[in-house]
């Protein structure tokens, strides 16, 4: 089992003062590194797809990769010797950062859509940094040792359970501090629930109005933690926008609308973890639908659908689930408003209307009841799908 940490840091003026460094110069590393993949690829590339029986083509250049790209930190240490304050294992994480980037724009995601092309990091967009290994002894107490950091305070406002070895830590510099994340893992504990039953299973249909309607009339409505916060955030933005650029005041400023934004997360969050729990306490199967969230936030509701986060929420929702042993099935969203529950009669509806009336077997009931219950049928199935499958597999 496989779970992370999150502490807050409290180093003091001269580790804050590292911290900052390592960040800085990391960001620097990634630049470079990134731009070498740049030059790479417009050296290497061609749009001609056709040519001559003799032509004289330039030399290719060798494409850079992570291990290369390692390999050259050992010159940078001795061209640039302040990079000897920074951890090896630190610095060679971020060859690592630019493979996957680099490589997701070029190759896409596992659905062959690419991504977009990386960015350059200006100064303070570079946040986080790992120590990929980590010794168990060095986090004792309130007290964490960070390689060529020292020995930095922790709050720690939960214990580490027992059993369980910390594999890697990341620093993470935010609006409001320093933070500590430990990725912990447990080889004992059982990937599968003793009592897992698979009949016990609910659909639920996320929205707006409503932050989820389950299939068994069950509902939570929607907390909509940015439209309450729009009033102070635009406040404190305006604020911003009236502090000369590059001066103090104006830094002082933004870090308070980052402060306000992170309250804003961090509400939601948590309003997330809280619903997901209350789900699997419930329920051992949970199917949900499988929606483009990129492709719906880019309609006029962008600000709404942002703002209850349903993807976070599905993140969450099946890695509890994974966790405890339990199971969340993804569906296929296709009509699932529009198909009616009882009979299957597609009855087609705008959004506005948000009442289902079946004229083929009279069935009245609100449109997210009737989604979720064809969400449940859908998950029920494709379980039995699953389950069918791994019988059959030798």
């Amino acid at each position: 089992m496989r779970t992370s940490y999150q502490y807050r840091l409290k180093p003091n003026k001269e580790q804050r003062e590292i911290i900052d460094n390592t960040l800085d110069m990391l960001r620097c590393q990634y630049n470079y590194q990134l731009a070498q993949r740049f030059n790479w690829y417009e050296r290497n590339r061609c749009s001609i797809d056709r040519c001559l029986l003799i032509c004289h083509l330039p030399e290719l250049s060798e494409k850079p990769n992570r291990f290369s790209q390692q390999a050259s930190l050992k010159q940078l240490k001795i061209d640039r010797p302040w990079y000897k304050n920074i951890h090896s294992q630190v610095l060679q994480e971020v060859p690592k950062r630019v493979e996957i980037a680099f490589d997701k724009w070029l190759a896409g995601d596992s659905n062959g859509k690419k991504a977009g092309r990386p960015r350059f990091k200006g100064v303070g967009q570079y946040k986080t940094f790992t120590y990929p290994q980590f010794k168990q002894h060095h986090f004792v107490g309130n007290k964490i040792t960070l390689s060529k950091i020292g020995d930095v305070k922790v709050i720690v406002h939960r214990p580490i359970p027992d059993g369980f070895v910390i594999k890697t830590v990341s620093v993470t510099k935010k609006a409001n501090g320093y933070y500590v994340t430990l990725s912990l893992d447990d080889k004992t504990v059982p990937t599968i629930k003793p009592d897992f039953n698979a009949d016990n299973i609910v659909g639920i249909d996320v929205g707006l109005i409503a932050f989820y309607v389950a299939s068994d009339n069950t509902r939570i409505a929607a907390p909509k933690h940015l439209r309450k916060a729009e009033r102070k955030l635009k406040s404190a933005q305006r604020k911003v926008s009236r502090r000369k650029k590059g001066s103090n005041r104006r830094k002082k400023a933004i870090q308070k609308v980052g402060i306000k934004h992170k309250k804003v997360a961090d509400a939601r969050k948590d309003f997330h973890f809280k619903t997901a729990k209350i789900l699997l306490s419930k329920y051992d199967v949970i199917a949900v639908e499988k929606l483009n969230i990129k492709g719906l936030a880019r309609t006029r509701l962008a600000k709404s659908i942002h703002d209850a986060g349903w993807s976070q929420f599905r993140n969450i929702l099946e890695f509890k689930a994974e966790n405890a042993g339990l199971r969340v099935i993804a569906v296929n969203p296709n009509s699932t408003s529009q198909e009616c529950s009882s009979c299957g009669h597609k009855v087609k509806k705008s959004l506005s209307q948000r009442i289902h009336n079946c004229p083929v077997c009279h069935t009245s009931l609100c449109r997210d009841l009737n989604a979720a219950i064809n969400i449940k049928a859908r998950g029920t199935h494709a379980l039995k799908a699953q389950f069918m499958s791994s019988m059959t597999s030798p």
